[in-house]
């Protein structure tokens, strides 16, 4: 053996390096091109059905060969990326997915090189993401003693929010031994909550069961009802757990009272959680939306979302705890491959390992990083309120059309309408395949309406007032 330049090196094993790195700079060169002219070109690329053919046309092999890298990177530029989900599009209203940003395809390349893992030890990036989740802290108006950890999404999130919260009420013992001894617990969240809370209740060992479904009044969480339920379980001998209210609502993007729900969390004793997964950055919304999440500092829990409205690309998401040290409580376990030190690599505080399930976790922090730096938060209220607006001049022109009803008051980002004609199903596909606006559909008193959720920085005015009139025109040709 040589030294690192020697043929002796280089031959001994087999290496999965590039053979040529001059050749693989430039199919890589050749790739970033073809992404920045995506990102660039977003407004003519809607989504595009992907070839019935797709999956047998990329099929790996029992016994794969391997190809060329370039080839490789030529087939997902050409084969693979086109076919997207079209949320980058400014005329994606369907679901709620955020559209990313083109800071995030370089956060994404360098957190690729990196290749950090952020399950613990000394390192640049834990302290990126410990930088983060201060940030998000603070947004939400959260004490100087809370922490948390970035998550795939707030489905994660909502099933470490609900651990903590049981460690918080019946003690250490539940990681020990389980749910078998405690009493039947009860969450309650207002009637049409997501449904990550009760598969959290699922994975959790309660069971779907366990989840009290509030009804609601004008749009949110009824808190008479709230508390009449918290006071029947209680004498019926069930254990009251957490109270999950909603900021940003699935259907109508409607928001819980906050404040409310907080009253009635301290009066009972009972853990508050507020699923806030796209709601949580009308934090730093202008006033009017603001408000809307005016008490989320007192929360002892939020689940929130940066791949929706922050624009991040996916996935990335949080929890946060009013007091870290009971997240900690909830997970922390370290055998003796995991012990740290005071000095070197095994050094540094916080290891995100003791706050979550993850041991291998990706750098996600550094795209939420990198967008909060490059755009700044007034740029991104700024967004988030004129896609609130634009959700209002949705409604208003749907409230003046012969063709559409308003179904239910915007409160937010979420507008839902209900053709006069027509199903709804039917003429979302036509708009997707046509290429003109991506809606998808929902039920709101019982009738099958459009649904369109804005969290699209790319989205105008015109866009609005494009997609209205591509549905009163596919509305007509389903009337006739």
């Amino acid at each position: 053996m040589t030294d690192q330049r020697g043929s002796d090196i280089d031959a001994e094993g087999h290496r999965l390096d590039p053979e040529d790195w001059a050749d693989f700079r430039g199919g890589l060169e050749a790739l970033l091109t073809a992404c920045l002219n995506r990102l660039a070109h977003a407004r003519d690329l809607p989504w595009i059905a992907p070839p019935a053919d797709m999956a047998a046309t990329l099929a790996l092999g029992r016994d794969e060969p391997g190809r060329d890298a370039v080839q490789v990177m030529q087939e997902m530029a050409g084969q693979i990326m086109p076919y997207a989900t079209g949320n980058t599009h400014p005329r994606f209203f369907g679901w709620v997915h955020g559209t990313g940003l083109p800071v995030g395809l370089a956060a994404d390349l360098v957190a690729a090189t990196m290749n950090a893992n952020l399950g613990g030890r000394n390192h640049g990036a834990m302290a990126v993401e410990r930088s983060v989740l201060r940030w998000l802290c603070d947004i939400a108006g959260l004490p100087s003693e809370a922490f948390g950890v970035l998550t795939g999404g707030t489905s994660q999130a909502t099933v470490l929010a609900l651990s903590a919260a049981r460690v918080a009420r019946f003690g250490d013992a539940v990681r020990r031994d389980g749910v078998a001894g405690l009493p039947p617990v009860r969450v309650y969240a207002a009637a049409g909550t997501h449904t990550c809370v009760s598969k959290a209740l699922e994975l959790l060992g309660h069971g779907r069961s366990a989840l009290v479904s509030v009804p609601l009044s004008d749009g949110r969480m009824d808190v008479d009802a709230l508390r009449a339920s918290i006071a029947a379980d209680v004498a019926a001998g069930h254990a009251p757990l957490m109270i999950v209210a909603t900021s940003g609502s699935v259907n109508t993007g409607s928001f819980d009272d906050l404040d409310a729900a907080a009253d009635v969390a301290r009066e009972a004793g009972i853990w508050l959680h507020v699923d806030a997964a796209f709601g949580f950055w009308t934090r730093i919304a202008d006033a009017p939306w603001r408000a809307l999440t005016d008490g989320l500092g007192r929360a002892d829990s939020i689940a929130c979302d940066m791949h929706k409205w922050l624009s991040v690309p996916y996935d990335c998401g949080a929890c946060l705890v009013r007091d870290g040290a009971t997240l900690r409580a909830a997970f922390a376990d370290r055998p003796d491959y995991l012990v740290s030190s005071d000095t070197g690599l095994a050094g540094g505080e916080h290891w995100f390992c003791d706050y979550g399930i993850d041991l291998s976790r990706g750098f996600r922090a550094l795209k939420v990083w990198a967008a909060v730096r490059t755009h700044g938060v007034a740029a991104f209220g700024a967004a988030i309120s004129d896609n609130c607006r634009q959700a209002a001049h949705m409604g208003a022109l749907a409230e003046a059309s012969d063709l559409l009803d308003l179904a239910c008051p915007v409160v937010s980002n979420v507008v839902c309408l209900k053709p006069h004609a027509g199903d709804a199903a039917a003429i979302a596909s036509a708009l997707q395949t046509s290429g003109e606006a991506v809606f998808s559909t929902t039920r709101i008193d019982g009738a099958l309406c459009l649904r369109a959720a804005i969290v699209n920085h790319r989205t105008t005015r015109v866009d609005i007032k494009q997609a209205v009139v591509a549905a009163e025109r596919e509305i007509a040709r389903h009337a006739g």
